[in-house]
């Protein structure tokens, strides 16, 4: 297998193409990649900013080059000695009419090929909640017609933009009404039409309304009788789909989605045929050697991943990279059995917060916090309360889907348990769980999913108000299927389902709910972090990265992606709060009190409220420009800064939400966000520059450290596009705007890790290191792909401010050494030389006779004696040191 030495994350569309992206190939080559990593290239739904709501999974879009400008983009990357991660979507597709495959099941029903692609329930009609208020009204306001669509041949029901199409068995009941002479033709033809022969059909029909004179009486006929309620309606009532208002779906629709968002409907790859269907061009390209490594979207959405995975693998060969996008929680590991190389690297985001995070002053900063959130739920309880919203709101179908099984079970076995009794222990269950899911087949659970449900039963049975112990033991039974032989298969699809849905629940609670809540230090409100962080240590960071080396070197590190909740270098800034949460309390004092006069009073309170003050003024300090002169904002940030607002506040879920809106609270809040930034508060906007100078400065340190980390630490490093220098982005989709590719060449071009402030404030200094890190890697790839890793200890000065750690093969050893802690650094001072004192790191005894060579500065080093940190950090903030047997 060719094991990448590191990525470079690339998003296409927005302006990305192939042959963009093939221009940049000598670029990366400089930076020292050596795999280019692309988001989803195959066709999406219209307008699709990211590519993961696919339309057609076997062809390339054509908006980004399609098949011939992905070989091209391929011939140029393997031409330079790179290789090509592809990212694809196993778990859904777009439920976009644009979609073939779901084109053919709205029109056709459960008769179409493709009705068993899609996880849709066919006891019940395919529900469309396309509708903007509930069908009745809709139908009064005459907002829906019948209508020819010439450009696809077919008769539709039209709403808006939306021409959804009708079932040819109805096309003779609504033809038969009209007087025009087409109408007989037309339905002779659908008379004869057959779902696998649909193409034949709709070209027919096309020839037959290819007459604009023609067609034009046609559609007038079809007018008048939409006009006709009564008739409309029936027509609707023979459809193989049912029109819903988008806010029913969360408790009416009949398919399973990707977490909440009803236009992306699962597929069912654990069915061979559909897996073979939807992976035909991923596969061709794997075999044509256009492509090295796949990654895997939502790995955890399917009904068994391990299945899963050892088909690709057998489809793909053993030689291709594989990576799935898995959050794992704190302590949590892959499953072993897994045939793949690694996630895609969140965890790693969350062992860097045990480097940067003083957990010494954790308590101050929770005194600080909680005089701000004077009624904030801890951390934990907010999860369950969040949860309990989701199942009873948001997610509301799926959790009734569950309920309906185990109610079923009990149907078939005699068992006499009341629906509320059902409800309450689900509930309860759900609530419980403390990682995404288990993964129990029909083999059943396996040693380490048997313990974590038995802790989910314990925990739920132990909570106040605890569920019926009659109850909670039935629903253990289920899900292990310890039930009658006739209620088996209802078991089975319990626990598939029960499986699929706790990941959801998880996500939407704690990174699209409770990170917007819970803000006592933002820059922890990570995909698969702990915002609590009591407990951050140097040491945890070692037992991580040894835990790492052991159980996926070759997963991807990452630091930014497409999903973060914020760049990487916003983090490395905010992380350095934690060190003064007194002074950081006692600034957001003074600003409060700046901008008072900006806080609306409304009828349930204020806007912002205090809690979400605190937030806006972290968000604002972690996006602050590092080089920024006197009031000199750019010209986006006002704009960028409101979006991040909105967004916000909808996803806390309290005073508004993107279902219901509340238009006065958020234009409140968005209107203290534009103040904030107005010229006219130039007092504020002076205290405010002057006061987080010092975070800005150690979080730019931290962000050379956390970088260097990545590059020589366990696991292959993931450069997000642009992140290469500095990062200070947002929530998505501000953390996916196209980089200045020809600005970050230009800069690659400039030689020399020194003391440059400029150099370290434009972010030129941390691409610098990255291409120092990346050439060591390609060079010395055993050492950093199977090397051990042994944690290095500081002693002396300070030394509780170093970070030091080796890799270790037989021929190789790579000593890193960085800073962290440096809030107190003076103005314009550097941590290097004299800073340190009289710290030292010693070497272990394997290497104490090797030379070592710091190769940002030259300098040399023997490693029998302890290494002095001024020596080591003379002239540059951090210390990469290689040796040779």
């Amino acid at each position: 297998m060719d094991i990448p030495r590191s990525t470079y994350r690339l998003q296409f569309r927005e302006g990305m193409t192939f042959d963009r992206a093939s221009a940049l190939v000598p670029y990366l080559k400089r930076l020292g990649i050596s795999h280019l990593y692309a988001s989803p290239i195959f066709t999406a739904a219209n307008g699709s900013t990211h590519g993961y709501d696919v339309a057609d999974a076997n062809e390339i879009d054509p908006t980004l080059g399609g098949r011939d400008g992905f070989e091209r983009l391929a011939a140029a990357l393997h031409a330079a000695g790179l290789g090509l991660i592809l990212d694809i979507v196993p778990n859904h597709m777009a439920a976009s009419l644009e979609a073939p495959w779901w084109r053919s099941v709205v029109e056709w029903g459960n008769q179409s090929p493709f009705a068993r692609h899609f996880d849709i329930d066919w006891n019940r009609k395919l529900t469309l909640p396309i509708l903007g208020k509930p069908l009745e009204e809709i139908l009064g306001s005459r907002e829906l017609s019948l209508a020819v669509d010439a450009e696809a041949g077919a008769l539709t029901v039209a709403y808006f933009d939306n021409l959804i199409p009708l079932n040819p068995a109805s096309y003779a009941g609504i033809l038969s009404q009209l007087p025009v002479p087409l109408a007989s033709e037309i339905a002779t033809l659908a008379s004869r039409a057959d779902p696998r022969g649909a193409a034949e059909f709709h070209d027919e029909l096309k020839e037959l309304v290819c007459n604009n004179e023609t067609t034009l009486h046609l559609q007038n006929a079809l007018a008048d009788l939409s006009a006709r309620h009564d008739v409309l309606r029936r027509i609707l009532e023979v459809q193989p789909w049912q029109l819903l208002g988008w806010k029913e779906a969360a408790s009416k629709l009949s398919y399973r989605r990707f977490f909440e968002v009803t236009g992306l409907v699962g597929l069912r790859v654990e069915d061979p045929a559909v897996f073979a269907d939807s992976h035909r061009l991923t596969f061709d390209l794997v075999r044509g050697g256009l492509v090295d490594g796949l990654r895997i979207d939502h790995i955890d959405g399917l009904v068994d991943p391990r299945e899963y995975l050892e088909r690709l693998g057998r489809e793909v060969g053993s030689d291709v990279y594989i990576i799935v996008e898995k959050i794992l929680a704190e302590g949590e590991q892959l499953p072993p059995n897994w045939p793949i190389s690694g996630t895609t690297g969140y965890e790693f985001i969350s062992a860097l917060s045990h480097v940067f995070i003083n957990s010494d002053l954790a308590s101050d900063l929770d005194q600080a916090y909680g005089e701000i959130a004077v009624d904030q739920p801890g951390f934990a309880a907010g999860i369950r309360k969040a949860k309990m919203l989701l199942i009873e709101h948001n997610l509301a179908v799926e959790a009734n889907n569950l309920l309906k099984l185990l109610a079923g079970v009990a149907g078939l076995q005699g068992d006499k348990i009341d629906e509320r009794s059902l409800r309450d222990a689900l509930c309860k269950i759900l609530v419980a769980f403390p990682t995404y899911r288990t993964y129990g087949t029909t083999e059943g659970l396996n040693e380490t999913d048997a313990a974590l449900w038995s802790k989910v039963l314990f925990t739920a049975a132990n909570r106040s108000e605890a569920p019926d112990g009659r109850t909670l033991a039935f629903v253990d039974k289920v899900f292990k299927s310890e039930v009658s032989t006739e209620a088996r298969e209802k078991a089975a699809e319990f626990r598939r389902r029960f499986q699929q849905l706790t990941g959801p629940l998880s996500a939407k609670a704690i990174e699209d709910t409770m990170f917007y809540r819970f803000n006592r230090l933002i820059a922890l409100n990570e995909v698969g972090g702990e915002p609590t962080g009591r407990e951050t240590s140097l040491q945890r960071f070692h037992q991580a990265m040894t835990e790492r080396a052991r159980t996926q070197p070759h997963g991807l590190s990452a630091t930014s992606t497409h999903d973060t909740k914020r760049g990487e270098d916003t983090r490395a800034r905010l992380y350095s709060i934690s060190e003064a949460p007194a002074s950081w309390r006692d600034a957001v004092k003074r600003w409060r009190r700046m901008n008072a006069e900006h806080v609306t009073h409304l009828g349930d309170g204020p806007a912002p409220e205090p809690e979400v003050e605190w937030l806006l003024y972290q968000a604002l300090a972690g996006v602050w420009p590092a080089d920024l002169g006197e009031f000199d904002l750019p010209g986006d940030l006002e704009a960028r800064f409101l979006a991040y607002i909105e967004k916000s506040l909808r996803e806390a879920k309290l005073r508004t939400n993107w279902g219901i809106e509340n238009g006065d609270y958020e234009a409140a809040v968005k209107a203290y966000g534009s103040n904030l930034l107005s010229p006219d508060n130039s007092p504020f906007l002076a205290d405010f520059s002057k006061t987080i100078t010092p975070f800005i400065r150690a979080g730019l340190f931290n962000g050379l450290a956390q970088t260097l980390i990545k590059l020589t630490a366990p696991g292959i490093p993931d450069i997000y596009q642009g992140s290469e220098t500095l990062d200070l982005s947002l929530v998505d989709p501000d953390n996916r705007r196209i980089p200045d590719f020809a600005s970050l060449a230009r800069k690659l071009e400039t030689s020399g890790l020194t003391q440059d402030e400029q150099a370290l404030h434009d972010g030129a200094l941390k691409q610098r290191l990255i291409a120092l890190g990346l050439a060591l890697r390609n060079a010395e790839p055993t050492l950093f792909s199977e090397g051990r890793y042994r944690p290095l200890e500081a002693i002396g000065d300070r030394s509780d401010q170093i970070v030091a750690f080796l890799r270790e093969a037989d021929d190789a050893v790579a000593v890193t050494v960085a800073p962290r802690f440096l809030l107190g650094l003076g103005n314009g001072e550097w941590p290097c030389r004299s800073y340190w004192g009289n710290c030292s790191i010693a070497m272990p005894d394997g290497i104490r006779t090797w030379q070592l060579t710091n190769i940002v500065d030259g300098a040399t080093f023997e490693a029998g004696d302890p290494l002095p940190t001024a020596a080591l950090l003379d002239l540059f903030p951090v210390a990469l040191l290689v040796g040779k047997r």
